[in-house]
């Protein structure tokens, strides 16, 4: 007597739905990376890898003449401090994004990290990617 049924299962996964899941993740934050940007001057920035991104950032920009803007808007160098505290007010999430021209000279930046950080503000130093 033959017990053994005729359909027989298959155990297989089938992964093409799953490439399509992927797929689909892909173009959606290929799509919305795209469409965040900082307010803030054109300059030309160093080479790094790699790339972070908030909502709530305050651009600081530092121009190869020397020339300090707090989004778009051209500050001296004395008065960067109080204008930048101005500009953050009482919102602990806000970031300070330094975009410093790649020839600007490193005592500039550092007067910049160093307000930063008396200051105890999140900071992150821009780069251009790969």
């Amino acid at each position: 007597m033959n017990l053994r049924g005729r359909n027989k299962v298959n155990a297989t996964f089938n992964m093409s739905s799953m490439t399509d899941i992927v797929f689909l993740l892909l173009i959606f934050f290929m799509l919305t990376s795209t469409l965040v940007t900082v307010n803030a001057i054109d300059v030309l920035l160093p080479k790094a890898g790699g790339k972070t991104e908030n909502n709530t950032a305050i651009a600081v920009t530092v121009t190869k003449n020397e020339v300090f803007y707090i989004d778009k808007v051209k500050v001296s160098m004395l008065n960067l401090e109080s204008e930048l505290i101005k500009k953050v007010g009482l919102d602990v999430k806000k970031t300070i994004v330094i975009r410093a021209d790649k020839e600007v000279s490193y005592k500039n930046v550092m007067h910049v990290i160093d307000i930063a950080n008396k200051n105890k503000l999140k900071m992150i130093l821009a780069v251009k990617g790969n």
